[in-house]
């Protein structure tokens, strides 16, 4: 037999405690005085008693079900200006591989519910789960760079907060599917245009018992690509005549030069325990997740759901009972005090 617990057991003693010695004193004090009122006091402290019983939720185990299991796809996405730097597919921004292999991915797991958590300045859910993968596709087709003037750099563990905080919640409210995470960035750590190369240790590891799955996708290439300016316009950013984001830090202030720090991603990979893929090129993804089966993940016993029986209901048929009992005596009270006042 397990608690199921109503209320907290401190308030149900905070409430219900005071009531149930109430009730005893006045018993005791009745039944001393030889007043009538001892059974009456006695019928309240046995109304405690059931609501306490109540209040505890006492269950035994029923049986053990098979509920299904369903997957939940998780995308990190980095969109720093670092992001816009021309070295993916030739001369083409390094988002332009991230819009491709987001839908590649949720195309490689069809059926599943999907989530979007951005990171630039700071990091926001851009859509919680959902099973609309047209939501999705359009937000990918909408995906841009972060405005330029608001720039504060990059940093690869800036969504950690937010994407713990998502795979804690959809562990806590479906504890039997199964969660992949897939992280898409550049893995450069910048402060404003200024480049730090520590590459000092991701704090992922804590979010590897909630992660089933996924993989760390990087891009970028070790010689770098130049970044243009964007101001949220469409007459800025790539593909356009804007002008490049430069390193006021150089002298002259030459055109800044984003490179990939595969040390970062795989640090982040191995936070996790997924694999990590460096992807330079529009590529299939069905090596991703060609070792994701579902169903032998969720074999490892999540999908075998216990559930309990309540067996307060004797508690609640007798609280009916007594309560019935006060209320027709409490009408005879009433009754015979009418009768005293006519």
């Amino acid at each position: 037999m397990i608690l199921r617990l109503v209320w907290p057991v401190w308030a149900l003693v905070l409430v219900l405690g005071p009531l149930l010695v109430l009730c005893g004193a006045a018993w005791w004090r009745a039944r001393r005085t030889r007043d009538g009122t001892s059974t009456s006091w006695l019928r309240r402290g046995a109304m405690v008693l059931c609501t306490l019983v109540i209040g505890l939720a006492p269950a035994v185990p029923a049986e053990t079900q098979r509920v299904e299991t369903n997957a939940e796809v998780f995308f990190v996405v980095d969109r720093t200006g670092s992001m816009a730097a021309e070295d993916y597919d030739g001369a083409r921004p390094r988002l332009d591989g991230v819009r491709h292999d987001l839908v590649a991915v949720m195309n490689a797991v069809p059926g599943a519910r999907y989530s979007v958590i951005a990171f630039d300045s700071q990091a926001t859910r851009q859509l919680p789960l959902t099973t609309d993968g047209r939501a999705v596709r359009t937000w990918a087709e909408t995906l841009r760079q972060e405005i330029t003037f608001y720039s504060a750099g990059s940093t690869i563990d800036r969504p950690v907060r937010a994407l713990t905080g998502a795979l804690e919640g959809a562990a806590e409210r479906n504890p039997a599917n199964v969660r992949l995470v897939f992280f898409l960035s550049d893995g450069e750590n910048t402060d404003g245009d200024d480049s730090s190369a520590t590459g000092e240790t991701v704090g992922y590891g804590h979010l590897a018992p909630l992660v089933d799955g996924g993989a760390v996708l990087g891009y970028g290439t070790a010689q770098g690509g130049q970044m243009r300016s964007y101001d949220g316009t469409d007459a800025t950013g790539p593909g356009t005549d804007a002008p490049y984001i430069t390193d006021d830090t150089q002298p002259g202030s030459p055109p800044a030069v984003s490179r990939i720090d595969e040390r970062n991603l795989r640090q982040v990979a191995e936070g996790l325990g997924v694999q990590y893929s460096h992807r330079i090129a529009p590529t299939p993804v069905d090596d991703l997740v060609a070792g994701i089966d579902i169903e032998e993940i969720a074999s490892d016993g999540r999908r075998d759901l216990s559930t309990y029986r309540d067996v307060y209901w004797p508690a609640a048929a007798l609280l009916a009972v007594l309560v019935a009992w006060e209320a027709l005596g409490l009408t005879s009270r009433w009754r015979r005090l009418q009768e005293v006042a006519a």
